[in-house]
């Protein structure tokens, strides 16, 4: 079976975007930039790739509740690879990461962590539904899971 799977390190290039469909359904795109250092006869160069990140639902609202411009995340998810046509009439390719995690890094920073109450759920915590047959969150009563 084939992998589309991609995880990225990255600083968050501007603010994270949230809208709307039509229908309700929440959707967020945050650019990011990936740095990667190298040595080429003896002397350090830098090289910098910007990626778009696009999120749904209930991950899409806690991205633009949570990470602004410079932040550094980590990012997991799938390419997704879409065509358009620019305002000058040429055909362009744009190559996406579709997130199923996001957030912060620790290696320089700290933060806090605060559950968001699901939708219609009683107050458990959000799940993604981008997996599509996942297995359900084990049961821990008043117990932490970790």
């Amino acid at each position: 079976m084939a992998s589309n799977n991609i995880t990225v390190v990255g600083n968050v290039t501007r603010d994270p975007e949230l809208r709307y469909t039509q229908s309700g359904k929440a959707t967020v795109n945050v650019g990011i930039a990936v740095n990667r250092r190298y040595q080429v006869n003896g002397e350090w160069q830098e090289q910098t790739s910007y990626m778009n990140v696009v999120a749904w639902d209930q991950l899409a609202e806690n991205i633009a509740a949570s990470l602004n411009k410079g932040t550094r995340v980590l990012v997991t998810g799938r390419l997704d690879i879409r065509e358009y046509t620019d305002r000058e009439g040429a055909k362009r390719t744009a190559v996406d990461i579709v997130a199923d995690e996001i957030g912060p890094t620790l290696r320089w920073a700290t933060a806090t962590v605060e559950r968001t109450p699901g939708r219609g759920d009683g107050g458990s915590a959000p799940r993604s539904n981008n997996r599509g047959g996942s297995a359900p969150e084990p049961d821990y009563g008043d117990e932490e899971p970790f």
